[in-house]
């Protein structure tokens, strides 16, 4: 972990999540960026779509007022859709929203952030999620 004052090289990590008006959903969102915290020598904040709190846009201007210039966003999202393709980058300040999506004519809490964010892939196919589902199945058969 980084011990002085200024985040490591200058890069935070956003954690992105939906949102749900259920507390046990974004219970687990809030529980995994805890978990990341725990393994990342960098600032880390998490931020949500829509519904929970901290925005997105705000999450991002945590980030910013810690000194880093550099914000690797990703998605806690299993596959890409709309919300990652559209919705999060538009919220990121990264490009167009949906005309048809209800947040495009709110106002956005402005982004206090002029660094660089990259924009990384959801969780995707992987094995490790494979091993979570094999564990999972195999406990409810026993």
């Amino acid at each position: 972990m980084e011990t002085d004052s200024t985040p490591k090289e200058g890069i935070g990590i956003l954690l992105i999540g939906h949102g749900s008006s259920l507390p046990e959903g974004n219970s687990v969102i809030y529980q995994l960026t805890e978990m990341y915290k725990e393994i990342s020598d960098y600032p880390v904040a998490v931020g949500f779509m829509n519904i929970e709190k901290p925005s997105i846009p705000r999450a991002l201007n945590s980030l910013a007022k810690k000194g880093v210039r550099k914000i690797i966003a990703m998605p806690i999202f299993l596959a890409h859709g709309l919300h990652t393709k559209k919705d999060i980058p538009y919220m990121l300040g990264l490009g167009e929203g949906r005309k048809d999506a209800s947040y495009y004519h709110m106002e956005q809490e402005p982004i206090e952030f002029d660094g660089e964010i990259i924009y990384i892939e959801p969780l995707g196919a992987d094995v490790r999620i494979a091993d979570i589902i094999e564990k999972r199945v195999e406990d409810a058969l026993k």
